[in-house]
């Protein structure tokens, strides 16, 4: 191929380079100048995220040859910091909180700085058709949109690092502190997995089953690769030296690195070619001596439960993976005692992740040992996997993690790390591995599809009697956290609510699906979503309020859950349930006036618990926190923030336990060969967990600290520079930290603590203490329904969520406003189907034009076993969206939707088949 001659001028620079007429943009850009701002999400100009401007014009750079750029001019997301407008729009976004995992703030950033520069008026709606090409999966948008506009009003010359240091000792918890990793999301120096492949590296193509379910085998591989210049090896199962299998949880490791002789989904690994990035593009799959022979493929869970069904792993009986239950009191006396019986039947399909970071990570081997860069949720899980992979011990890998550019579950799971890591032990070469988008969707796990019966019965007073669930989720072809889902389900399965006869059951099925894993409530939404509309249907058929029919059950202090857990203090969900009063109140008036056309308003409410941390089992944390000489305190903190925030809020709740304020922290983020283990981040376990355990490391720190000065508890503590001064009452003691020993690693005082929160492991029963604490809220929804055409518009979602302390209140409303959106396309418009939605124009996730305006409540009741009182919140947000949104369309239209998501037609077909909950037997007539 003939490369063309170019002369550009980017970010100011002339620039003159050989480039492939086929060459992209995106790669001119990265790989050829090192602006690694520009992220690459799809390559098929659907996210955004690689917005760059072209001669002043927003374009993709994915989707522009860079032939094309010939005497032209580019700017890209590096450029802004050299910019007034470009700095105040990153200060904006800084102060706001507009960049969660970051990667597609580059993106918006420059979307909105081309938008600015126009001059036109910036309206909320001007901005949201302005960044409408920029997807964000954790935002929400709420922000990105505040911060554009405060951008054009605020004052330019804040700092983020003045910001910290104008937070005091003892009071950073509670403050609304920004990012402490916040800088590097908005400038473009943010490393995730794609960003850092050494140039040297060789690249992988792994090669996947064309197939649901299928048979193969190899001809002569060395022959192929001897062939094809450039090429090195072909990996199989034959070259794995450990063991050939990964998975999450000890009992269940099933899925394997390789397929041996036959691939169970469609996406599959069954081999993979390892050659330099030349000669990996140029491979042709359909060339290499690979036959695949088409079996008949299971895809449904009623058919894979079946007697006689095909096995699809010979050792689990009927596809039953794991089963999971909750029994306490009598049902049938329940029912019995009740006015009034309903049941409900829901559906919902595969979910994708679609993070706009596809996995990527590259390894390299250094001697008797093996580094592996990657972006991931769990870098002691990885660590641990790989090593048995390998056939090495755990101490021989070292994890590296990568900023996360969004995970919500699916990078718990190992993704590229066993492939990257597998051809650098065996060549002793660098490897990288940067999956395509199409590759990312097929590969990942999924939020588990469900079917759902459940039935509960209420007295004519409002109270339930009884409630029973049967839930079967479709795990698809290997275990991952199916495990996890069947048995946290029945503990939710019927809600925070007062419930003495219940009876819940959950299967995870087997089918040749797509692996289901983690994501964001391990199946908790699924059940919520057939719960929260039944009881809808409840107050209704007893003509009660719905928001007076929860309160009337709700839950609270010292009233035993359906596991018998009782907890003395920290049950919020009635404050939640108060808080929405008024919002409620008014929304049903404002229904009655609105001017319907041909639509119809309705409002909805939904509530949500969830347990934070491991059901029932051993989920300590640790974290380390030293003191050097030059008056640094470094946090080595371990537990990967993908967004949420736990960089910032862990160091928040050390520094109040220390005494000593932000700005003199400094953070080292995970990594196995310097931070201890934190756990994986997932179960809204690292606020709650992690940190307790920095705030004991914080406390004991300082008690190492005062001991230097013979100091009481209640003296003060201050740094500076190389003195610790330390203030009781009237005097101060001074000590010279240059005076101190310091031991191997530089520290005049390092600490590590642990804490593992109190469970207890559930009975036959499902009776026990599965949590320490649980976060509750409630949300409510106000929509429109076009009755004629089945589209619904959401208008305004209330949101009261209990955190029991709000750590950083900026990052809780931002963690509100992503779960929404999140629950919004749960709702209406997300539906994995394998081989026809495998990228982001096919796959609908909402847009900035898709989530309305959010209003934010911060309910604190502390719970006594958190952190200064603090909860978990990432995955809880998610829950009660969905419901809420369902059951506005059912106050709307009397329509009940059994099968998610509620698109357009299924909307009208529900609406032209009347309400689908009926009472049963005669003597549960409506009140």
């Amino acid at each position: 191929m003939i490369n063309l001659g170019i002369e550009a001028v980017v970010n100011g620079q002339k620039i003159a380079l050989d480039v492939q007429p086929t060459e992209r943009l995106t790669a001119t850009l990265r790989q050829r100048l090192g602006l690694t701002g520009t992220k690459v999400g799809c390559d098929a100009g659907d996210c955004g995220a690689c917005s760059v401007l072209l001669d002043g014009e927003v374009v993709c750079a994915c989707m522009v040859a860079a032939s094309q750029i010939d005497g032209r001019e580019v700017m890209t997301a590096e450029a802004l910091e050299n910019d007034d407008l470009g700095r105040r729009l990153q200060a904006a976004f800084q102060r706001h909180g507009a960049a969660q995992c970051g990667i597609c703030t580059p993106g918006m950033l420059i979307s909105a700085f081309a938008a600015i520069r126009t001059g036109a008026d910036l309206s909320e709606e001007a901005v949201g058709d302005a960044l409408g090409g920029v997807l964000c999966r954790c935002t929400g948008y709420r922000k990105i949109i505040q911060a554009v506009i405060a951008s054009t009003l605020e004052d330019v010359s804040w700092k983020a690092d003045e910001a910290l240091s104008d937070v005091h000792a003892d009071a950073a918890v509670g403050c609304s502190v920004p990012r402490v990793d916040g800088i590097q999301k908005i400038d473009g120096r943010e490393l995730f997995g794609a960003d850092g492949i050494p140039e040297n590296a060789l690249s992988l193509k792994v090669i996947r089953s064309p197939y649901h379910h299928a048979r193969f085998t190899f001809g002569d591989l060395q022959a192929f690769i001897e062939a094809r210049p450039g090429l090195e090896r072909i990996l199989t199962a034959d070259d794995v030296p450990g063991v050939n299998r990964h998975g999450v949880i000890p009992a269940f490791v099933d899925q394997p690195v390789f397929a041996e002789g036959r691939a169970r989904f469609k996406g599959e690994a069954v081999a993979a070619v390892l050659g330099d990035p030349e000669a990996i593009e140029r491979l042709k799959v359909d060339d290499m001596p690979l036959t695949f022979e088409e079996l008949p493929a299971c895809l449904e869970m009623e058919a894979a439960a079946e007697k006689g069904a095909t096995a699809i792993h010979d050792e689990r009986p009927g596809n039953l993976l794991a089963a999971g239950k909750v029994l306490c009191g009598d049902v049938e006396a329940g029912f019995a005692k009740a006015d009034v019986v309903l049941e409900r039947h829901i559906e919902t399909p595969f979910i994708e992740h679609a993070y706009i970071e596809p996995e990527a990570g590259f390894a390299r081997r250094v001697g008797d040992r093996i580094e592996v860069q990657c972006c991931t949720q769990a870098p002691y899980m990885n660590r641990d996997a790989l090593a048995d992979i390998l056939g090495i011990e755990a101490e021989q890998v070292r994890i590296l993690p990568t900023a996360v550019g969004g995970g919500f579950g699916s990078k718990l799971d190992l993704s590229t790390q066993p492939y990257v890591a597998l051809a650098a032990w065996l060549t002793g070469k660098p490897v990288g591995l940067v999956y395509s988008r199409p590759e990312s969707m097929m590969a990942s796990t999924k939020r588990h599809p469900a079917s759902i019966n459940m039935r509960a019965g209420v007295t004519r007073e409002g109270q339930i009697t009884a409630l029973t669930f049967d839930g079967r989720f479709d795990t698809g072809a290997y275990a991952s956290w199916g495990p996890t889902v069947a048995n946290r389900v029945p503990v939710h399965a019927g809600g925070p609510y007062t419930l003495p006869n219940y009876r819940a059951e959950a299967r995870a099925i087997h089918t040749n699906g797509p692996v289901a894993g983690a994501f964001r409530g391990f199946g908790v939404p699924q059940a919520g979503i057939a719960q929260e509309t039944l009881y809808d249907q409840l107050a209704d058929a007893i003509g009660m309020d719905r928001l007076a029919f929860r309160l009337k059950n709700a839950l609270d202090n010292n009233i035993p859950t359906v596991t018998g857990q009782s907890f003395r203090d920290g049950v919020g969900i009635k404050a939640c349930l108060e808080a929405l009063q008024p919002h409620w109140a008014r929304a049903c008036a404002d229904k009655e006036n609105v001017d319907r056309g041909r639509g119809a308003a309705g409002v909805g409410i939904a509530c949500c618990w969830y347990g934070c941390g491991n059901t029932a089992l051993p989920n300590p944390s640790t974290i380390k926190l030293g003191l050097r000489r030059d008056g640094s305190v470094v946090l080595f903190q371990g537990a990967v923030d993908i967004g949420q925030g736990s960089n910032t809020v862990i160091a928040q709740m050390a520094a109040d336990a220390l005494g000593l304020p932000l700005d003199v922290f400094r953070l080292e983020s995970a990594d196995t060969d310097q931070t201890p283990d934190a756990g994986k981040t997932s179960a809204s376990r690292q606020t709650f967990i992690s940190g307790m355990a920095a705030k004991r490391a914080g406390e004991a720190l300082r008690q190492d600290l005062l001991r230097h000065a013979n100091a009481s508890g209640e003296a003060r503590l201050d740094l500076q520079e190389r003195v610790l001064r330390v203030v009781e009452g009237d005097a101060i003691r001074e000590v010279m930290l240059e005076s101190l020993p310091v031991d191997e690693a530089g520290f005049v005082a390092l600490v590590e603590e642990t804490f593992d929160p109190p469970t207890t492991p559930l009975d036959d029963n499902g009776q026990g203490e599965p949590y320490a604490l649980f976060g509750y809220g409630a949300q409510m929804v106000e929509l429109m329904v076009d009755v004629e055409l089945g589209t619904v518009s959401l208008t305004k979602v209330t949101a009261a969520h209990d955190v029991g302390r709000a750590i950083n209140p900026q990052l809780v409303e931002g963690q509100v406003e992503g779960g929404i959106a999140q629950g919004i396309g749960l709702a209406l418009m997300e539906d994995y189907r394998p081989g026809r939605s495998e990228n982001l124009h096919d796959y609908l996730i909402p847009t900035i034009g898709d989530v309305p305006e959010v209003e934010t409540i911060i309910v604190e009741e502390p719970a006594s076993a958190g952190p200064y009182g603090a909860k978990g919140l990432g995955e809880h947000v998610l829950i009660p969206t969905a419901p809420a949104i369902l059951n506005a369309i059912y106050d709307a239209t009397g329509a009940v939707i059994e099968e998610l998501p509620a698109t357009p037609d299924r909307v009208l077909a529900a609406i032209e088949s009347g309400p689908g909950a009926n009472p049963q037997g005669p003597n549960h007539e409506p009140g």
